[in-house]
C-alpha cells in the first residue's frame, strides 16, 4: 500500500464555510495532500459556550459542503465520543480507524493537523502537545497580510502557510442570518439551503 499524506481540520464548523474550505484546498495544494479529513468537534473544550447547532447538524453541513472536492472527507471521531474534544483523542481515533479499514494505513502514512496561526500561540497548553506532535506535523494557516509569527514549537514540527483571504468567519455568518441577511457567497449553497431548510441560527420569537 503507497504511503498517504493525510490532513486532518477540526473545528466546530459552526457552520462550515468558504474560508474553511479555501484554506484546506490550498494546503492540500500546498504540501501535496492525498485526504484532508474534515472533524467536526463533539464538545469543544477551549470554547466558552457550546456550538448552537447539533452535533448531527454540523456534520451533515461539514458533509454536503465537501462534496465537490474527492480529496476532502469527512469524519464523525469526535461527536460519536463522549466527552470534550481534544486533539491528542482526535488523531490517535483517526490513526486507529484507518488501521481498522482493511489495511490502508502504512507506517510511513505523513499526517498534518491543520489549524489556525493564533491558536498554536497556545499550543503548548493543549492536552499532550508533545503527544500530539508525535501523531502529526501542525500546519498554521493564517490570512495574507497577517504576520506569520511562529510559536514556540521545536523545531521542524510546524508550517504556517498564507491562504487566499476570504473574509468570513462561523459568527458572522451566524449572525447574518439572525439578522435576516444573505449569506450568497459566504457558505456553500448546499450549506444555505440545509440551515434554512432547518431554521438554524435565526433570530428566535422573543
Amino acid at each position: 500500500m503507497t504511503a498517504q499524506r493525510i490532513g486532518v481540520m477540526g473545528g466546530t464548523f459552526d457552520p462550515i464555510h468558504l474560508g474553511h474550505l479555501t484554506a484546506a484546498a490550498t494546503i492540500a495544494d500546498r504540501l501535496r495532500l492525498d485526504t484532508v479529513i474534515f472533524v467536526p468537534a463533539g464538545e469543544p473544550w477551549h470554547r466558552g459556550r457550546q456550538p448552537v447547532a447539533e452535533p448531527e447538524q454540523r456534520f451533515e453541513m461539514t458533509r454536503r459542503a465537501i462534496a465537490g472536492d474527492p480529496r476532502f472527507v469527512a469524519s464523525r471521531v469526535d461527536i460519536d465520543r463522549p466527552g470534550p474534544t481534544f486533539t491528542i483523542d482526535t488523531l490517535t481515533d483517526l490513526k486507529q480507524a484507518r488501521k481498522e479499514s482493511g489495511g490502508q494505513a502504512t507506517d510511513d502514512d505523513a499526517w498534518f493537523f491543520i489549524t489556525g496561526a493564533d491558536a498554536l500561540a497556545g499550543f503548548m497548553s493543549w492536552r499532550q502537545p508533545l503527544g500530539i506532535l508525535g501523531l502529526a506535523h501542525l500546519v498554521g494557516v493564517t490570512r495574507p497580510g497577517h504576520a506569520l509569527i511562529a510559536p514556540a514549537l521545536p523545531p521542524g514540527t510546524c508550517t504556517l502557510i498564507e491562504t487566499p483571504g476570504i473574509d468570513v468567519s462561523s459568527t458572522e455568518v451566524r449572525d447574518r442570518i439572525r439578522d435576516g441577511l444573505e449569506v450568497t457567497g459566504l457558505v456553500p449553497a448546499s450549506v444555505a439551503d440545509y440551515v434554512a431548510d432547518h431554521g438554524l441560527y435565526a433570530r428566535q420569537p422573543s
